[in-house]
């Protein structure tokens, strides 16, 4: 029977304590079931999940678009530390916004230096590349050199380190 999607997620989780970044990504298209497979695996771990859109935007409305832009690492980080263990992040899609100025995903891998951290990729992952949107789109993002795990919702797993990604064994 092939293993879970869930129970690779899990699995990864725990593999990724021996990384530098302790991040796992759950890599997927829209409406692939990402926030599904996350439901599953913060209730079997006993977390919750931190819906990230949410959270940010309500503590960016009040500032101006330069404080946003600088603010916004410290702030992800403080909705983190409130966080049960493992961290479990959906809805990420506001860490792309360009006038944020932002490297998605540079702010996820700074979260997960001290902590697991489990989040949800809108995006694909092809030929060693990490990509988030389209070509020509303004959120575009493309990633050879990846430093963490990555489960794929095609049920794909690989383990990222620095310029070599390899299928996980």
């Amino acid at each position: 029977m092939p293993e879970r999607t869930q129970d690779k997620v899990k699995r990864s989780l725990q593999a990724a304590e021996e990384l530098y970044h302790r991040l796992v990504l759950l890599v997927g298209g829209t409406g692939s079931g990402k926030t599904g497979i996350l439901r599953e695996v913060a209730f079997k771990l006993g977390t919750e999940i931190i819906n990230v859109n949410l959270a940010l935007s309500t503590e960016l409305l009040e500032l101006t678009a330069k404080q946003r832009a600088l603010r916004l690492p410290g702030i992800l980080n403080q909705v983190v530390d409130k966080s049960q263990l493992p961290v479990v992040l959906d809805n990420i899609e506001i860490l792309f916004d360009k006038d944020l100025k932002q490297d998605p995903l540079r702010l996820l891998q700074g979260v997960s230096r001290n902590r697991s951290v489990v989040a949800s990729w809108n995006g694909t992952l092809s030929k060693g590349k990490l990509i988030y949107a389209e070509t020509g789109h303004p959120e575009y993002r493309c990633y050879e050199q990846i430093d963490n795990m990555i489960v794929c919702m095609d049920g794909t797993e690989v383990i990222g380190s620095g310029k070599n990604i390899r299928e996980a064994i």
